[in-house]
């Protein structure tokens, strides 16, 4: 992070919307924007260009998506922190966004405060996340492991009485009689031949 105010970098594909956060910002002490993209690609030119501490970025927009610029970004300009601003909260764009590298997560009910005090902890190595958010993640997490099914248990083994595995049919010792030989599990243990007793 540089001297001075923060840098923000905005980042929406809606002119509205990218204008507005601009305004708001410019209106947080300790905040300056130094520039507005509508898309991941312009904002990778914009990162190499204006040097921001911190980029707010959208997620679904046209050229090239917010979850991919974020991790290009990451990869490109570590020392750039990136924090999500997003009108989606579902699990695939949390993870996605997450698993890219981005260190903060906000709906667009954030207000001015909650979004000022997001950027100020990405750029310290801290993120802050959106109530909704923080509820998908925990219960992400405190979910119970699915229990093994029928189509994935290890091979050779069924799903027995109660759920308990057990051997599968073609799993079990099969007897077999063959030119006075019996052979159990790969064993071989020769028959004696019958005594026949004669007249």
């Amino acid at each position: 992070m540089t001297d001075g105010p923060l840098r923000v970098l905005v980042v929406d594909d809606q002119q509205l919307v990218r204008e507005g956060l601009t305004a708001l910002l410019e209106l947080t002490d300790g905040v300056t924007v130094v520039g507005a993209a509508g898309d991941g690609a312009r904002a990778l030119d914009l990162v190499a260009d204006r040097k921001p501490d911190v980029v707010l970025m959208d997620l679904r927009m046209p050229v090239l998506d917010g979850v991919r610029a974020t991790g290009m970004i990451r990869e490109r300009f570590p020392d750039v922190a990136v924090v999500v601003l997003t009108t989606y909260a579902d699990d695939e764009s949390i993870a996605g966004a997450l698993a890219a590298g981005a260190r903060g997560y906000l709906t667009k009910d954030a207000g001015r405060a909650e979004i000022g005090m997001a950027l100020r902890a990405a750029v310290t190595g801290h993120a802050v996340f959106d109530p909704v958010v923080s509820a998908r993640l925990v219960d992400a997490m405190t979910r119970p492991a699915q229990p093994p099914t029928r189509d994935r248990l290890p091979d050779g083994l069924t799903a027995g009485r109660g759920g308990a595995a057990a051997p599968s049919a073609r799993a079990r010792p099969s007897t077999q009689f063959n030119e006075g030989r019996s052979t159990t599990a790969g064993e071989d243990h020769r028959i004696p031949p019958a005594k026949v007793r004669r007249p």
